[in-house]
Parts: structure tokens; sequence; C-alpha cells
């Protein structure tokens, strides 16, 4: 079957078309990362504009990449939470559209649950991770731990207090003087500095799964500000060492406690090469095999969409028309719900 997805939460403007939730045959996302780069940030407001400008282009290139029609399409997937609701409901709009003139299923996805499943669309995997696993999904927004026992059995084992990894990321970018989006700036400048240079706090919340950016953040902006900043380059490697510290520390800590035999790694910063490579020396040394999806598949994309509504749809849940748009929604509960 051939699930269009279609992904329009923040600043993307992305449609896809999955065949059976694993293979992609078009994947086309039209950023907007250009415009909001001179705020610093993105606004809500221009990115809905946006998404209503783009939503027709990007839906044909996607449907003429995948070399099909609508008449090719078997399922309509669409990002309905959480989101910038102005930007939600842009594809949701287009998605009830599509769904209802093509008389075809429904469904609508969480964004977390998606980047999950991104690793269910990896190129070049064979056949797709089993479960259970501990799963981080690590973005702008989000800095989340999760149990995940099976297809839409997750448990949130623990999430950030404050920062996500993400938006600290783009923050401490700021403060150093570089480029937005932050990560890709930190990352590129800490090629050149030493992880070790600069002493900066971990703060690992003895007993709990759980995260917290914002002291690392006050750090740096004391020294960036300072009558003596250290060189960017060794402030942003020191910085970019903390963050990956406490990300894989907790990640295998968490494995550890639910004694999870494999580690899903996902979100947009797990587009991070450093991340990345620490992740993987740390399950090696484990035991523990670790998936990430390419790092086209690890910012937002509606190709995860497309999957995660394939399997949402082999379970037997589909959605009417009446499918609403939601701002902020956990994907699950757990011990870290209500903090």
């Amino acid at each position: 079957m051939n699930v269009l997805g279609i992904e329009t939460s923040c600043d993307e403007t992305a449609c896809a078309v999955v065949a059976d939730g694993r293979r992609i045959r078009s994947n086309v996302i039209a950023s907007q990362m250009a415009e909001h780069a001179r705020y610093g940030g993105v606004v809500p407001e221009v990115a809905s504009r946006r998404h209503v400008e783009q939503i027709n282009v990007v839906l044909k290139r996607a449907l003429d990449d995948a070399g099909i029609g609508f008449d090719g399409i078997g399922l309509v997937a669409v990002t309905n939470r959480p989101g910038l609701l102005g930007a939600l409901l842009v594809g949701v709009s287009a998605a009830k559209a599509l769904a209802l003139a093509l008389d075809v299923p429904l469904v609508g996805v969480h964004h977390i649950e998606a980047h999950l499943y991104a690793n269910f669309i990896s190129e070049g995997a064979s056949s797709p991770p089993d479960f259970p696993a501990v799963a981080l999904v690590v973005s702008g927004g989000h800095t989340d731990l999760f149990h995940v026992r099976g297809h839409g059995d997750y448990v949130l084992l623990g999430r950030t207090r404050d920062d996500a990894a993400g938006e600290a990321f783009d923050k401490c970018a700021r403060l150093m003087g570089l480029a937005y989006p932050g990560g890709p700036a930190i990352e590129q400048a800490a090629r050149e500095g030493d992880p070790a240079a600069v002493p900066l706090p971990r703060a690992w919340l003895p007993g709990t799964h759980e995260f917290s950016f914002s002291g690392l953040k006050t750090a740096v902006r004391r020294l960036a500000q300072g009558e003596t900043p250290p060189p960017t380059a060794d402030l942003a490697a020191s910085f970019q060492e903390a963050v990956v510290d406490v990300l894989v520390g907790k990640t295998l800590a968490a494995a550890r406690a639910v004694g999870a035999p494999r580690v899903f790694l996902a979100g947009g910063v797990a587009a991070n090469g450093r991340l990345r490579a620490r992740m993987q020396a740390a399950c090696d040394e484990a035991g523990l095999p670790l998936f990430y999806p390419p790092p086209i598949l690890c910012t937002d994309n509606a190709a995860m969409i497309a999957a995660t509504g394939y399997f949402h749809w082999q379970a037997g849940h589909v959605d009417g028309l009446d499918l609403d748009t939601i701002a902020s929604e956990p994907l699950a509960a757990g011990p870290a719900a209500s903090s």
C-alpha cells in the first residue's frame, strides 16, 4: 500500500509516499530555515503562511517523484499533534480534503512517535528493528526517554525539566555568535575545538532518568559574556561534549534499568555526528544494538509520518474527518509524566 504522509508541525512543509511502512518512494521537504534565521528562531505566523503557499507544490512533487497519481494513494497520514497550531492546521486540512476526495482512510500521527518510526525506514536496513527498546528522542522541542515495549506501547522514563537539548544548542549558539540553527553551527565550530578545554557542568539528577540543560546554558552565557571569553571553537566543543555526555549516560542507564536489549536514537539532534559516535561506542561496549536513521530522516520529514500511519492502520486505528489539531500532548505516561 502507498501511504501519503504530510508534515507541517513546525517550519518544514513535507510530503512523502512510503510503500508498506518501509520503502520510501518519495520524500520532499521544503524548509523555511533561511526565512526564520533572521529572527533567530521560528515565527509561528510566518511558518503557517509559508505552509499555505508550499503545500500544493510539495504534494505535487511528492506524487511526481513517486511516479503515481492520486489514484495510487491508499492511505493518508498527517501530523496532528504536537506542534504549532496554525502550522498543523494547514497539513491536517489538506489531509482531510484528500482523504475525503479519494475515499481513503485518514490517520492522525503524533510527531514524537513518528521520530521513533524513522528507524523503521532507515536506508540499508534489511529488516525493521525489534522490541523492546529504550528510545531517546532528542530535538529542538523534546528530550524524552521511552521504554518502547511494542507498536504503540510506550512508557515515559524521563524528559527534560527545562530546555530541550536542541533548544539549548540554539540558545548557546546565539550566545557564541554562531548561526541559526544552532545544532549544525555548534557541531561545525566544535570540529576545530578541544572538548576538554572549558569545564562545564553536567546535570545528572541522580535517581532519575530526567534531563536539565538550563544550568549548562547559564554557564555558557557567563563565559561567552565574560571579560575574557574562551575561544569559540573550544566553548562549542566543550558545550557539545557536556550535552552528549548526559544524553549517552542517561540513555545507557535507562536501558540497564529496564533491561532493554537495544537502543533507538531519533529526532533532529540525532543527526549530530558526535552524539551518534559516542552513543555507538557506548552501546557497543554494553553489547546493545543501536538503531538511528540517516540524517535526512532525523529532522522533520513526512516519510516518518507515512510509516507511522501505516502501522496504526495495520492495528485498525483510523480517524474521521473530525480529526483535531493539538498543540501539546505527551506521547506516553510514565514516572516523569507530571514533571
